[in-house]
């Protein structure tokens, strides 16, 4: 009986074993995935900034610039690219929408980023834009890879439609979690007006006619989670000048937009708790599992054996093999 024991031990510990690579190197690639329907708003404020006042042309000192960024997963387009490209894909359509103090609208950019759902790398399909611009995307927008690595990556800019590096600068701790923070220097790019533009009747041709061009340079700031990918904190800063051309008069430049953007605190709150409860489920599939598949394999390993000393022991000699000399006992004769 402790022998039939012991053989079920031991082949509960080969699959255990055997199970824990698997779930790590085989499952996780495959399970950890971005879902295609997600849905994330961030609020981002600038206080004090430096705004244009376009009736005027003339910038003036603001208490607060705020920046709402929406974004939506569209499963319709994302299933479309699937089809045909046999992988999981996801289809980012975004919005950054700007306000100034009074609530009016300062600029709005829609975009749409497509990429593969497990490594985040681009897909080069789907409508891909910034502004109604075709863009094709090298490496990262938005989120970082699962398991990010502490290097430099490849992040596109969407201002200046082009990608640049985003350098690694140390591991921190923030609200409690280990982070890798980057950072990335966009210095001064000649860059699209938007089309949509705060004075009713003026588009970003009309302004281009006039000799009038923007300019932009922004230093940005993420705090990144590792193991999700997945920034907790974002800053920037950033700057914007319109140069030349009828409509600045005998001006060189004026400055369009100058802030230093932060994350809202609420939302920065509701960021944390968020990557933080996604952050255990990926230790689950990479560590958690693995490491405790590992170890039980070993225990179930070490009770077969000891199933089986046990077994041999107390197992009756089969023929033809000797048997242990019992105690003799010797009386003597009166």
């Amino acid at each position: 009986m402790r022998r039939k024991a012991s053989l079920v031990l031991l082949a509960l510990a080969v699959c255990c074993t055997a199970l824990a690579p698997l779930i790590r190197w085989y499952a996780f690639p495959r399970l950890a995935k971005v879902p295609p329907g997600e849905y994330q708003t961030a609020v981002m404020e600038a206080k004090p900034a430096t705004l244009l006042d376009y009736s005027t042309l003339r910038p003036r000192r603001v208490p607060k610039v705020t920046i709402v960024q929406t974004l939506r997963g569209n499963v319709e387009a994302s299933e479309k690219v699937e089809k045909s490209t046999d992988r999981d894909v996801v289809v980012w359509d975004t919005l950054s929408y700007v306000v100034g103090p009074d609530g009016a609208m300062v600029s709005e950019i829609p975009e749409r980023y497509v990429f593969d759902a497990h490594s985040q790398a681009p897909v080069h399909l789907g409508g891909e834009h910034v502004d109604g611009d075709p863009v094709r995307r090298d490496g990262i927008e938005f989120k970082w890879p699962f398991l990010t690595e502490p290097r430099d990556y490849t992040y596109f800019d969407a201002q200046a439609r082009r990608s640049a590096p985003i350098h690694y600068r140390g591991t921190r701790t923030f609200r409690g979690l280990k982070v890798y923070y980057f950072e990335q220097t966009i210095p001064w790019t000649r860059v699209p007006l938007p089309r949509k533009l705060p004075v009713g009747g003026v588009s970003r041709e009309d302004v281009a006619q006039a000799g009038t061009s923007r300019w932009y340079t922004t230093t940005r700031r993420f705090w990144v989670e590792p193991v999700t990918g997945a920034p907790v904190n974002g800053e920037e800063i950033h700057r914007e000048e319109l140069r030349g051309g009828e409509l600045l008069g005998d001006r060189k430049k004026v400055t369009a937009f100058a802030g230093h953007v932060k994350m809202r605190e609420d939302y920065i709150a509701h960021t944390v708790d968020l990557v933080a409860s996604q952050r255990r489920l990926v230790l689950l599939l990479t560590t958690g599992l693995p490491r405790g598949l590992l170890a039980l394999g070993v225990a179930l390993f070490a009770g077969s054996l000891v199933l089986e000393a046990r077994a041999r022991r107390t197992a009756p000699p089969g023929p033809g093999e000797p048997r242990e000399a019992g105690p003799v006992s010797v009386s003597a004769s009166p």
